[in-house]
């Protein structure tokens, strides 16, 4: 399976609105707090603006509700895979990704055998407390190693700068939250990916 190199995830349906239109062609929806029926109108309105852009749409642990809802490709943390259903979540057709942090999370993740695996942090980042100290570029390496041929999603602390090593190291996409987010202007750090990604795609 090929993934887009430039991987955006977003918290709300209101970026995918935004952002999708100027070229993005795979997109996460990563909602943490929200009852079940407003979650379910967030993503039946994104799945319809990714139909409408030719974007892959992700949900992220709502596996329930992505297979009520239609879609075909969620994300799960290890978390969240340890409570999923995953009998439940093939058989309903869902491509999978998993994250991993460490040695034993990798273990995990493979014998799932997931459609691609995600590391990180690769660098230091601020969207969330982390227990695990930032990866470098030699973990993608290694990790690209063990996990081929699936694909392997490099998050944490990237930005346009930092894309040329996080390819070379092995990555396959790199994925991005707040260098977008917190940009003082979303759509030209949006154009500046989908630009510095493009040699990989």
């Amino acid at each position: 399976m090929n993934l887009d190199p430039f991987y955006l995830i977003v918290d709300s349906t209101a970026w995918i609105e935004r952002l999708a239109p100027l070229g993005v062609r795979l997109v996460q929806l990563r909602i943490k707090d929200l009852d079940e029926s407003g979650l379910r109108a967030e993503i039946r309105k994104a799945k319809a603006l990714c139909a409408r852009h030719q974007c892959q749409l992700i949900v992220n642990d709502h596996w329930r509700l992505a297979i009520e809802e239609g879609c075909d490709f969620i994300h799960l943390g290890q978390e969240d895979m340890q409570a999923a259903d995953l009998s439940r979540i093939r058989a309903a057709g869902l491509r999978l990704g998993l994250s991993t942090h460490d040695d034993a999370e990798l273990e995990t993740a493979l014998a799932v055998k997931p459609d691609y695996i995600a590391l990180g942090p690769i660098y230091p980042t601020i969207l969330k407390q982390m227990k695990w100290a930032p990866q470098g570029l030699e973990r993608i390496g290694e990790w690209k190693r063990r996990v081929a041929p699936t694909p392997l999603v490099a998050i944490g602390g990237l930005n346009p700068e930092r894309l040329e090593g996080v390819f070379g190291a092995g990555a396959d996409s790199a994925a991005v939250v707040t260098d977008i987010t917190l940009n003082a202007d979303p759509e030209a750090r949006t154009r500046e990916w989908i630009e510095k990604t493009d040699r990989w795609r």
